[in-house]
């Protein structure tokens, strides 16, 4: 395959540039090649190749390339696991690693010293994991199951403590010692962006993040982060993202040799390094001197799909922080209907019933707390329920699909009042089990036109002490609610903004990452 695109590169520099009506591409792409788009310019300028993306995360990219969704690339931080999931239907046709960036841990500076981390070649997985096990360590880390980052960092830090040097199965891991390790995350996402931010706003309470490499180096650069992080590379290895560009549509390979040989060439390499930080893939190009450690122990990747899903359902299930989330669910008038039908889908699939790949680690968690609080111009009674058995079948799933069959849409809409009460439950529950993650997730297809406003709910927000701050608001678009309005509902308290007008169901599914 290398051969054949080095064959192109010579043609690529010859015509300096191409012509002046470019061959389109379509990209399914991980959101965390976002920062590769001040680049594509150059890109297409070079090759004539214009590329389209189209984000998405880890399962939902490998979803829908086995569901067959049309595109001609596929991009992410990993292909092995896209090749697993793929089984004997071959969508890959070729793949061209791009660039490389390792999943690492980086820790504040000050804490990097007092535990004798800096510079230490000896530094191992299983030190971490006690120094989180005390407590003394709390990262911030992406969800496995939502972010390729925090997939990658999973399946990396299994491995290490599992003490194999072979590829890790099921029998290999380790759960007292990934237990302890993730007693040390404090703050979850759906995302490696997004948790950046989320990290930097609440750096006071944290002293690590695992991210990307790039990711980590570029947040040293942030002019917020009040103690800059010491990138650690334990002994046993870690395990590399190395963004392999991956051809779908067999009909274009020519127009994506031509690509390839560009993106591979010392030109590219050099440019992408210096404004993405991550580190080439080719030799001609020396690294940075920014860059902490030139060679790089590599972990096995896991070749066993079922020792991968084990792992990721034992996060889940068992070593994941368990949480507390609150769906304020609005059934008010304009509810009726498809749209009434839609929601109470939506809920449903998180009992089990969506068994997509997404789908089935999406559902609701053991050990999760869930509090229902549906609300028209007035707040109704809550219902709590705690999901001990996860199963589809389980009477915890049963009991939660028969309370969502009974909402009902009724009058007008009062968004800000139900926010309140349910921020104020949420106060009282994090006050008694201060351990769990706290969230809460806002449905609305229409405007305020009923009791608090806006402004009256950020004095509430602004007027409370700082430690009862922080308890993250999801809301979700639908129907004809504000976007502006509920962008800004979510950003008082630090949390995010999701469209689910195209797929409500999908929007719960993102959702789910970041509670």
């Amino acid at each position: 395959m290398l051969k054949s695109i080095l064959f192109v590169i010579a043609a690529v520099f010859i015509s300096g540039c191409v012509e002046k009506n470019p061959e389109t591409l379509t990209v399914l792409a991980g959101s965390e090649l976002k920062d590769i788009e001040p680049l594509l310019g150059d890109i297409e300028r070079k090759t004539g190749v214009k590329l389209l993306m189209n984000y998405s995360g880890t399962l939902d990219g490998a979803e829908k390339l086995i569901a067959g969704e049309p595109t001609d690339l596929a991009w992410f931080s990993h292909g092995k696991y896209i090749a697993l999931v793929q089984g004997d239907k071959n969508r890959i046709l070729a793949q061209e690693k791009i660039m490389l960036s390792p999943i690492v841990l980086g820790v504040k500076g000050s804490a990097a010293k007092a535990w004798g981390w800096t510079d230490n070649p000896n530094l191992t997985w299983r030190d971490i994991a006690a120094k989180a096990a005390s407590g003394e360590l709390r990262y911030a880390m992406a969800d496995p199951t939502s972010s390729n980052s925090g997939f990658t960092a999973l399946v990396g830090v299994a491995t290490a403590l599992s003490g194999s040097s072979d590829a890790l199965s099921v029998k290999d891991v380790n759960q007292a010692q990934l237990g302890g390790f993730f007693n040390g995350q404090q703050l979850s996402a759906g995302s490696s962006g997004w948790l950046v931010d989320a990290y930097v706003k609440e750096q006071a309470r944290l002293n690590g993040i695992i991210n990307y490499e790039s990711v980590l180096m570029a947040l040293n650069r942030d002019k917020r982060v009040e103690d800059s992080l010491v990138l650690i590379y334990p002994k046993e290895g870690i395990i590399t993202a190395d963004y392999p560009l991956m051809l779908i549509n067999g009909q274009k390979r020519e127009v994506y040799n031509k690509l390839v040989a560009y993106l591979i060439s010392p030109e590219f390499q050099q440019k992408m390094m210096e404004q993405t930080l991550r580190r080439p893939v080719i030799p001609q190009v020396k690294l940075s001197a920014e860059f902490a450690s030139p060679l790089l122990v590599e972990l096995a990747f896991p070749n066993d799909l079922s020792a991968i899903d084990k792992l990721l359902f034992a996060y889940q299930d068992k070593h994941r922080r368990s949480s507390h989330a609150f769906f304020v669910l609005d059934v008010s008038g304009s509810m009726a209907g498809a749209r009434m039908q839609s929601l109470q889908t939506a809920l449903k699939n998180l009992t089990g019933q969506d068994q997509t790949l997404s789908g089935r680690f999406s559902r609701f968690r053991s050990r999760e707390t869930l509090t229902f609080i549906p609300f028209d111009n007035q707040v109704y009674p809550s219902q709590t329920f705690t999901i001990n058995d996860p199963s589809s079948q389980s009477a915890d799933m049963q009991a939660v699909r028969h309370y969502i069959d009974l909402l009902q849409p009724r009058g007008q809409t009062g968004i800000y009042q139900a926010l309140q009460v349910a921020y104020r439950m949420a106060l009282e529950a994090r006050h008694k089990e201060p351990d769990r993650f706290y969230s809460i997730m806002l449905m609305s297809d229409g405007e305020n036109n009923s009791g608090l406003s806006e402004d009256g709910f950020a004095q509430y927000i602004a007027a409370l002490p700082p430690q009862d701050r922080g308890i993250k608001t999801f809301t979700l678009l639908f129907g004809e609610a504000s976007q502006e309005g509920m962008k800004q509902l979510a950003e008082i308290t630090g949390g995010q903004l999701f469209d689910g007008r195209e797929s409500l169901s999908q929007a719960f599914k993102t959702i789910r990452g970041y509670q």
